[in-house]
């Protein structure tokens, strides 16, 4: 499984995403942190505060009056008790507990750092918050009953943290609050996760538009380099963009200028080459008929024919007429039994296997001439040719069987070069010149596709033809 894409884009918007989404999500956590110490300070001082003022007044009152003072304030999410056992407290669990360390530094600021407390919080809603049959604690008062259910029903939520707090009054005796602080510490804000994620989305949206515009150029110039082996004169690129797309855009259209210009000039100079080799050739030719010795006139028509048809055959490679010819649509089938019949009907033995379905849009005389080569190298060699089509949605291939004697495997590539021949079974003495399969692959590459040479393992070469169905000009 492939996790980093292949694409300078997708690569591009894979740091973005992740940079962005690593930022977004450590700028949460900061703002809940610091939203939550902010609140439970906030939310910590004001129930504090109300603490210290009760143990103030309890101070402040004989023993005998507290139980009616307490009563008043005995309702959720404050109750207050003065008869309950004292608790343990353990520090190490409190140290360890944010919210109970915290509650605890606030408590005692508000009490003074000499007050006595214990301060242990709860997984739940203390006891002392579940009301009785008709409200309130059991053996409560009716009028207090009413206190309680008024309490109930503004202060106290089942969502929150629950503390039990002991503090010491001055004559040693202790009263117990349970306490809740808000529930709206607790959790993130719809609008603090709604702004995340405006944001993110907005910054991805922008970053995708970045990295796309900036790799668009990018991509046009891979587009035109792959169709430039198709088309040497195509239409130059647009020299739009950024200051760094127009350089290499403009330096893209000079070398395209620069081979167009060499491939002219090269097939003039030949062109004119083989006009004027014709001349010679031709008094050579009448010369060798005036020749009595018969066996050395044969021995000159042979030379002069070979030469014609190096100079033909070298015009045609140089020259790369197949990208001339305009494109259009081939029944690459009839192509095939065209030259099928065409060689039956001088001896040759050429089988086809699989058909096309779908016309191919091609140079149909440069097609047929790529075809003529790989098959007259198969029967000179083979003494037969067997053909094989695959027909696919995005490419066309077609492999070429003989029975011959096959290429060594150094060579395989070594006989597309012009003119280079092998061991003496693909020498000259044969009829060929060593230019066939050069023009074979240009024309190949010319429409998209490629010809590779292979050796069989049941002996005889195979030659695979691929061209791209591209579509017509």
């Amino acid at each position: 499984m492939r996790l980093v894409p292949r694409s300078l884009f997708g690569r591009l918007v894979l740091i973005l995403l992740g940079g962005l989404i690593f930022a977004q999500l450590a700028t949460a956590y900061v703002n809940l942190a610091e939203r939550d110490q902010l609140l439970y300070r906030a939310g910590g001082m004001r129930l504090a505060q109300q603490m210290s003022d009760i143990v103030k007044l309890l101070d402040s009152l004989p023993a005998a009056e507290r139980s009616r003072v307490v009563s008043v304030f005995n309702a959720p999410p404050l109750v207050v008790s003065l008869d309950r056992p004292r608790i343990a407290a353990d520090k190490a669990l409190a140290d360890a507990d944010f919210r109970q360390s915290m509650f605890t530094t606030v408590l005692r600021y508000a009490l003074g750092e000499d007050a006595q407390v214990n301060v242990v919080r709860l997984e739940g809603a203390p006891t002392s918050f579940r009301p009785g049959p008709r409200g309130g604690p059991p053996d409560t008062p009716m009028m207090q009953r009413r206190e309680w259910g008024r309490g109930m029903g503004q202060g106290y939520s089942p969502a929150g943290t629950f503390f039990t707090v002991q503090i010491a009054l001055r004559d040693g005796s202790w009263v117990t609050f349970d306490s809740q602080l808000s529930p709206q510490a607790t959790g993130m804000p719809l609008r603090l996760a709604l702004t995340l994620l405006i944001l993110l989305g907005t910054v991805i949206v922008l970053s995708l538009v970045a990295v796309r515009w900036v790799t668009g150029p990018l991509a046009a110039l891979a587009t035109a380099a792959e169709k430039l082996g198709e088309d040497i004169n195509r239409p130059p690129l647009p020299e739009t963009g950024p200051l760094e797309a127009q350089r290499a855009a403009k330096a893209f259209n000079t070398m395209q200028q620069r081979l167009s210009r060499f491939i002219a000039d090269r097939t003039r100079v030949l062109t004119a080459m083989s006009h004027d080799l014709k001349t010679p050739i031709t008094r050579l030719r009448l010369r060798a008929e005036m020749l009595e010795d018969e066996a050395l006139r044969a021995k000159f028509a042979k030379d002069l024919e070979e030469m014609e048809a190096m100079v033909a055959q070298t015009l045609d490679f140089m020259r790369d007429a197949s990208t001339q010819e305009a494109l259009q649509r081939v029944d690459a089938m009839a192509l095939l039994e065209s030259l099928q019949a065409d060689y039956q009907d001088t001896g040759s033995k050429v089988e086809i296997d699989g058909s096309i379905a779908r016309p191919y849009t091609g140079r149909p005389f440069a097609l047929r001439r790529c075809l003529s080569n790989l098959v007259d190298n198969a029967i000179r060699y083979g003494s037969r040719a067997a053909i094989k089509v695959e027909d696919a949605a995005d490419r066309l291939t077609i492999r070429i069987f003989d029975d011959g004697p096959g290429i060594p495997e150094q060579e395989l590539e070594q006989v597309f070069e012009p003119f280079f021949r092998g061991e003496a079974s693909r020498s000259r003495d044969t009829g060929g010149t060593g230019l066939g399969l050069g023009i074979a692959r240009n024309i190949a590459r010319a429409h998209g596709g490629d010809l590779v040479l292979r050796n069989r393992p049941e002996g005889g070469l195979e030659a695979v033809l691929t061209l791209a169905r591209i579509p017509a000009a």
